[in-house]
């Protein structure tokens, strides 16, 4: 099922509701897809905020609080000490491909110049702990190209990520942080990415403070395939991060390349199961060129969406037997939005818009959770 059109801002939006964009995206269990069906629903996010307490309390929350100001107010100033910049989700300046994924962060840090990113963009990931062969690979391919005008972006770990970043420094690259931008890791990493911030653009939809945990990884993954028009594999085992960012990228309707490795060779699997699953195989900077030539050319902003006019909450009516239909087809094994509607069909006519209000009042009360790619699970 499509996620709702996020309002696109005909201006730059005040600094009262960018305040009250990033508060939204920071309360507790809101993620992209809550985030945006609030604002479609609400029309802003100061008036989802306002409605946020009650929505959280009609689905059985009735000590749901939204985030607290002071704490948004900190993160802001940590912000603005690092020269970093708010994107949010349907505003000027946030990443136009980004944009289009389902699960595009709601808001964005950045430092650096993100105007890049409306330049052909590829992604490069592998392995960490990556051969000779690979870095030489991840060199060569990013400084060519970088050389034919093409964007580099990778999530800044070591290995693969970093050599491909450092060789498109002079050409522009663009670095994913898992954790807040001044929470560079691995370490070793930080005088490299504070040339990106200073010569690219470093992106990240975590605080300021946050230093990345397992689980930001993931996360951190499909934003580096969705900056991106196509992803480039170097060498990756078949479980890894780097296949983790395949699969994000295959989701998202993006091209994936992968660099042949020895079968003998663990670290190459990934690329390998890729070669054989129908992946374009990368002998260097021209078998991209030419993919990139295939595709259409990159939109320089947000595509147009024209919002219904908000429709009230109350305009859906509580149904406690539809909660309960939803519970009893949910497991530990995620199942996907459509799949659900078509299941509730077979007892009963149920509106798609009627089923997404249930699921984020269900999300904001902890009763289920939406896993990667969409599918929602019972807790």
């Amino acid at each position: 099922m499509a996620e709702a059109p996020i309002p696109l801002f005909d201006a730059p939006p005040s600094q009262d509701e960018l305040f009250s964009r990033l508060r939204l995206s920071r309360s507790r269990r809101v993620g992209p897809a809550t985030f945006r069906r609030l604002i479609v629903e609400h029309g802003s996010a100061q008036a989802a905020l306002g409605a946020l307490p009650d929505i959280a309390r009609a689905a059985g929350d009735a000590d749901y609080t939204v985030a607290d100001e002071a704490t948004i107010r900190r993160e802001i100033h940590a912000a603005r000490k690092h020269g970093a910049r708010l994107l949010t989700l349907g505003a000027p300046g946030y990443p136009a491909r980004l944009a289009e994924i389902t699960s595009a962060p709601p808001v964005l840090w950045a430092q650096g110049n993100p105007s890049i990113l409306t330049r052909p963009t590829v992604a490069i990931v592998g392995t960490r702990n990556a051969s000779s062969l690979a870095l030489r690979m991840a060199r060569a391919l990013s400084r060519d190209l970088s050389e034919a005008g093409v964007v580099v972006a990778s999530g800044l770990a070591r290995g693969v990520d970093a050599v491909a970043h450092d060789a498109a420094l002079s050409g522009g690259t663009v670095a994913v942080h898992a954790g807040g931008l001044d929470c560079v890791y691995p370490a070793e990493n930080i005088e490299l990415a504070a040339k990106i911030a200073e010569q690219g653009c470093a992106l990240s939809e975590r605080p300021f403070g946050l230093s990345p945990q397992a689980r930001d990884f993931p996360r951190r993954n499909r934003i580096v395939s969705g900056v991106a028009q196509l992803v480039i594999v170097i060498e990756a085992a078949a479980k890894s991060g780097s296949m983790i960012t395949a699969r994000d990228a295959l989701d998202q309707g993006r091209d994936v390349l992968a660099v042949p490795g020895h079968p003998f060779d663990g670290r190459a699997s990934g690329c390998n199961i890729l070669l054989r699953d129908g992946a374009t195989l990368v002998r260097g900077a021209d078998d991209v060129l030419e993919v990139l030539a295939s595709l259409a050319p990159a939109p320089e902003s947000s595509p147009e969406c024209v919002a219904q006019p908000p429709e009230p909450v109350s305009a859906i009516p509580e149904d406690p037997a539809l909660r309960d239909r939803i519970l009893s087809l949910l497991s530990p094994v995620p199942v996907p939005e459509d799949q659900l509607l078509r299941d509730l069909s077979q007892t009963g006519t149920v509106a798609a818009r009627h089923l997404a209000t249930h699921l984020s009042e269900m999300e904001l009360t902890g009763v289920i959770a939406r896993r990667a790619g969409g599918g929602f699970v019972r807790l």
